[in-house]
């Protein structure tokens, strides 16, 4: 019989570089990539309202069951590997979780004050459960509380800074090889991305690979926004204190 695939859930809020790391993913010749399979039954459960609401509910099951039937059955292409890009606000506390056993689990990770100066430029009506913060530090106790030792921890911004020794680190933890073909992939659309892509994705459709971060010319925060990001601080540090470090 053939070996069991590995399937490896990768935990993120939005504008985390999590659709960069979904292309880094694919251009693995042993691995099928899943965007956000969630999506469209978080939309539907919680009624709220995002860009390209109906194109994404119709695109995808709406229903959380039906989606954990297709994210645990067969592998696209029957690759080795099956990459999940997972938000942690679309986990919604009705939506069941035991399937996450199955996975090999990875948190990646972002600063606050730099999720919401993203996010906000394309959806400005934010809140806390928007960006996934709680949601993540709650999925990463129970992998931890499940597993007794801390799930591997990304760090956006090594990531950027050093994508190879990120990702080595990474492979390291997740018990896969580390392919070359990781670090660079063809700018350009994927069949495999959501439908919602041209709200989100215009900047990693130019890509070619990790762009070093940036911090500077960031426009001061507004005061409600200030007070999200200082809400959601304590949830990113207690995950950025065991960040793994790059190799």
């Amino acid at each position: 019989m053939p070996p069991e695939p590995i399937r490896i859930a990768m935990w993120s809020g939005p504008r985390n570089v999590s659709t960069a790391m979904m292309r880094s993913f694919e251009n693995r010749a042993d691995t099928s990539v899943i965007d956000e399979p969630f999506y469209a039954a978080y939309l539907v459960e919680s009624g709220i309202d995002h860009p390209m609401r109906a194109e994404s509910i119709a695109s995808q099951p709406n229903d959380w069951r039906e989606v954990v039937r297709q994210i645990t059955g067969p592998v696209p292409a029957a690759r080795a590997i099956w990459y999940q890009k997972h938000m942690t606000h679309h986990m919604l506390p009705s939506f069941g979780r035991t399937w996450i056993a199955q996975c090999r689990n990875a948190f990646l990770i972002r600063a606050p004050e730099d999720v919401l100066t993203s996010y906000a430029q394309k959806r400005p009506d934010v809140a806390l459960e928007d960006i996934g913060f709680v949601q993540q530090s709650e999925l990463f106790d129970a992998q931890a509380q499940r597993m007794g030792f801390a799930p591997p921890v990304l760090h956006a911004d090594d990531v950027l800074a050093n994508p190879r020794g990120a990702l080595s680190a990474l492979c390291v933890a997740l018990d896969i090889p580390f392919s070359e073909r990781m670090l660079s992939w063809p700018a350009g659309k994927r069949a495999t991305d959501g439908v919602w892509a041209p709200v989100w994705y215009a900047s990693v459709e130019r890509s070619t690979g990790f762009a070093r971060p940036k911090h500077q010319g960031h426009k001061p925060l507004s005061d409600d926004l200030r007070k999200l990001s200082d809400r959601a601080r304590p949830h990113y540090e207690r995950l950025e204190k065991v960040r793994l470090k790059a190799l």
